[in-house]
């Protein structure tokens, strides 16, 4: 399989450049600057990062294979110019944001197909004043003379050609991955679904896996790829946490028993909501639910004879955004998918899409032909609505919120809205306010209602419902749900936000 390694130094932009290369149909992985090169490669692309070369402890590169195509990108273009002797200046002027690039060697096949002149996005303080000997500039802006440049074979940018919204910088990554490295763009959800099914054959053989399925889209293309290889080896179980969507435990275990699954329902919502009593933490909420889920299906396992496996649906932004990848890369989240299992749990761990996006995954559950109904449902998160209710948790306001959100959710699919968003829910907010109801005053919660548009989670923008809908589902949710009084529309996108709230 062709593979193209990014090396991050703690970009912002570096899951971008994964993005770019994903959508060309070309596998690539995400290590972190510490970590030595150890695997074959196409291609090498040296992430940005908020580091300074001129910093004494600046992020260093592992050592390069040789004969590898390079692509460097803003501080992993600074830091190969200053190995190789190079004079890097901190710029009187900082450059951020949009600008003009001048090609000065269109011939370059790194830029075919790109115009001489095209708008690129800039994101730095520092700026390679003098190139190395047997460097060539081929690239400047108004600002930076070296904007890019190249050395035996190399392809080095001052810029950042994966942001999505500059004009031509998916064309130049796409001609790095496919024509300087040659990979041949064939990792598609047909290959990966066929590749993944012959790799857990062989890792699992006749061995026993138990998967906990949430009814997502994430859980169950994982839990059919392990069906279609180890047959009814595969034991499933349905978790109710209490903290799931209303009706949301017989439905879904119904649809999964109608896909042939060997499934059993489990109803644990008292020991979750137990455990979660008093807590109102995000973190700490997660880590609770995290050690249930892995508490249930370990006394789960114990029924069936010769278990040794546990499979997860874990993807890629899981583990992105759990665990630092790069040195200056922070945890946003933890994710109760990632990081590892208790020592006493006794089962190993397989997880076939831990290295896929959110889009890729569907892409593979059309390949094992999955129902609509399935991969259009929108993304709901591991521990439910626990983190859609901002406080502590109690039977009372998880009631309210449960109500509020399937009268949100079943408006969007009358009103024909569902599969126009990528993902929506209702969040009960710790707060009351005053209210006026049947000429007396109210003192109620309040309910946010997020809808969000996104490709695979990892950036999302707020989703410009009409505002007829809007009013609508507001006086449903105030008229009919008990406890609610006032109802608003969260406008914020990711970043800065988060999609969900905790």
């Amino acid at each position: 399989m062709d593979t193209i390694l990014i090396i991050d130094f703690g970009s912002q932009y570096t899951k971008l450049i994964a993005r770019c290369v994903r959508e060309q149909n070309v596998y690539c992985e995400i290590v972190p600057y510490s970590k030595p090169i150890s695997k074959e490669v196409k291609g090498i692309i040296l992430s940005g990062g908020p580091s300074s070369v001129l910093d004494a402890n600046a992020p260093k590169a592992p050592e390069l294979p040789e004969g590898v195509p390079l692509l460097a990108i803003c501080y992993g273009a600074q830091l190969l110019a200053s190995e190789k002797g190079g004079i890097i200046e901190a710029s009187s002027t900082s450059e951020y944001g949009r600008t003009m690039l001048e090609i000065k060697d269109v011939s370059d096949p790194l830029f075919a197909g790109v115009p001489s002149s095209s708008e690129v996005w800039m994101s730095h303080s520092d700026s390679i004043s003098t190139l190395p000997k047997g460097f060539k500039s081929i690239a400047s802006t108004e600002r930076v003379a070296n904007a890019a440049y190249r050395v035996c074979g190399q392809n080095i940018f001052q810029f950042h050609p994966e942001v999505q919204h500059k004009e031509n910088g998916a064309e130049i990554i796409k001609n790095f991955i496919l024509d300087i490295c040659g990979c041949d763009g064939t990792w598609t959800g047909e290959n990966f679904a066929e590749s993944t099914i012959t790799a857990l054959k062989k890792q699992l053989g006749n061995d026993k896996v138990v998967m906990g399925l949430s009814g997502g889209v994430d859980s169950t293309v994982a839990a059919t790829l392990l069906q279609k290889a180890i047959g009814d080896n595969l034991h499933c179980i349905f978790v109710d946490s209490g903290l799931l969507r209303k009706n949301e435990f017989e439905r879904v275990l119904e649809q999964y028993k109608g896909l042939g699954f060997n499934i059993s329902g489990v109803r644990a919502g008292d020991k979750f909501l137990a455990d979660l009593k008093g807590v109102s933490d995000p973190e700490t909420k997660r880590k609770i639910i995290g050690r249930d889920f892995v508490e249930v299906f370990t006394e789960e396992a114990k029924k069936i004879k010769g278990v040794s496996w546990l499979g997860q649906g874990t993807i890629y932004p899981d583990v992105i955004e759990s665990s630092p990848v790069g040195g200056a890369s922070v945890c946003i989240k933890s994710h109760h998918n990632v990081g590892g299992l208790p020592a006493n749990l006794h089962l190993k761990l397989v997880e076939p899409i831990r290295m896929l996006f959110k889009d890729e995954v569907r892409k593979v559950g059309v390949a094992l032909g999955l129902p609509d109904e399935i991969l259009s449902r929108h993304p709901f998160p591991g521990p439910g609505l626990a983190i859609r209710l901002i406080g502590e948790i109690t039977p009372e306001k998880l009631s309210i919120l449960q109500e509020a959100d399937a009268i949100y959710v079943e408006g969007l699919r009358e009103a024909g809205l569902y599969n126009k968003v990528w993902q929506a829910g209702a969040i009960l907010l710790p707060i009351k306010s005053v209210g006026v109801m049947g000429d007396e005053r109210t003192y109620e919660y309040t309910i946010a209602l997020r809808a969000v548009n996104s490709i695979d989670g990892m950036t999302a923008d707020w989703a410009r419902l009409p505002y007829d809908f809007l009013a609508k589902i507001s006086g449903d949710i105030i008229n009919k749900v008990k406890g609610v009084n006032r109802v608003v529309y969260d406008i914020s996108s990711k970043p800065p936000s988060t999609i969900e709230w905790e």
